[in-house]
C-alpha cells in the first residue's frame, strides 16, 4: 500500500517561534526516505481549509500578540478541528499551539486568551513574569514506545490541571517549574513545550508523529512497519544535551 502524508500547518506565517518550521522539514525528509508522498499545506487567517482532509495538523508556537491577532480566526475552526480529530486527524501543538487547545491562557499583561476548551487543562502567567528557560529532557511513553525526549524551553506560560503529561520531567522545568511533568498526550494530540525544533532531535518522535499520521488512512499501521532510518547525527547531537545535563541516556 502507498501511504501518503497531508499536513495542513495552521498559521504557518505567524507561529514559528523559535524554528518551528524545522519539524515540518524532518517530517517531509524522514517521508521522503521511505518513499512515503508527503505533502504539505498551510493555512493562514481567512484561508479556507477543510482541516478533515489531513492527516496531521501543526501548529507552532508565537508571542503573546500573535495569539491575540489569530484567536477568532481559531475559534471559528472549532468545529472543524473536533470533526478532524474525531476522524483520527492527530495533531501536533507547540508552546503557543498547545496552551490554545485548553481552556484559556492568561498573558504577561494579564490578558486572558480564551482557548478551545477541547482540554480542562488552563495557562496563567508566571509570577513577576518569570520564565522557565534552558534545556530539557523527559521520559515519555508513546503508546508503549518508551524514548527520551530533548528539547529547548522557554516559556512564561504555567500550564496546570494536565490529567494526561506527555513525559517525566528528568532535568529542567515542564509544564510549570515544579510539576515535575511536561506536555500533554492522549493519543489524539501531542502538546508540548519543547522547541529546538522538536523532531530533529528526537527521530523515534518523529517517526511516531508520522505512524499516528498514517492510521488516519491505514488503522492497521504500526510503528515498526516505518523503514529504520540512520540516524547518527541526530543522536550524536542527543549526546550533548545528556552529558551537558548530567542525565543518563537510556534510550
Amino acid at each position: 500500500m502507498k501511504h501518503s502524508l497531508r499536513v495542513c500547518w495552521l498559521y504557518h506565517d505567524i507561529m514559528d517561534l523559535y524554528g518551528d518550521k524545522g519539524n515540518m522539514m524532518v517530517l517531509k525528509k524522514r517521508c521522503e526516505d521511505r518513499d512515503i508522498d508527503f505533502v504539505l499545506d498551510t493555512c493562514g487567517i481567512g484561508e479556507k481549509k477543510n482541516l478533515c482532509d489531513y492527516n496531521l495538523i501543526f501548529l507552532g508556537g508565537g508571542d503573546d500578540k500573535t495569539q491575540f491577532s489569530l484567536i477568532p480566526d481559531l475559534l471559528s475552526r472549532k468545529e472543524n478541528i473536533k470533526q478532524a480529530m474525531d476522524e483520527n486527524t492527530f495533531v501536533l501543538l507547540i508552546c503557543g499551539g498547545y496552551q490554545l487547545f485548553g481552556q484559556y491562557y492568561t498573558a504577561s499583561d494579564n490578558q486572558k486568551i480564551d482557548g478551545l476548551k477541547f482540554y480542562d487543562y488552563y495557562t496563567d502567567t508566571g509570577a513577576d513574569r518569570t520564565r522557565c528557560v534552558g534545556n530539557i529532557i523527559i521520559e515519555a511513553n508513546l503508546d508503549g514506545i518508551k524514548t527520551q525526549i530533548v528539547g529547548f524551553e522557554n516559556h512564561g506560560g504555567q500550564t496546570k490541571n494536565v490529567s494526561k503529561p506527555l513525559g517525566k520531567v528528568l532535568s529542567g522545568y515542564g509544564n510549570t517549574f515544579d510539576s515535575g511533568y511536561e506536555g500533554f498526550y492522549d493519543g489524539k494530540i501531542l502538546g508540548t513545550y519543547l522547541h529546538g525544533p522538536l523532531l530533529p532531535k528526537n527521530p523515534v518522535v518523529a517517526d511516531f508523529v508520522i505512524t499516528k499520521a498514517l492510521q488516519k488512512d491505514d488503522p492497521e499501521f504500526k510503528f515498526e512497519d516505518l523503514k529504520p532510518l540512520e540516524n547518527s547525527f541526530d543522536e550524536a547531537a542527543r549526546d550533548v544535551l545528556f552529558k551537558r545535563l548530567n542525565v543518563e541516556k537510556t534510550r
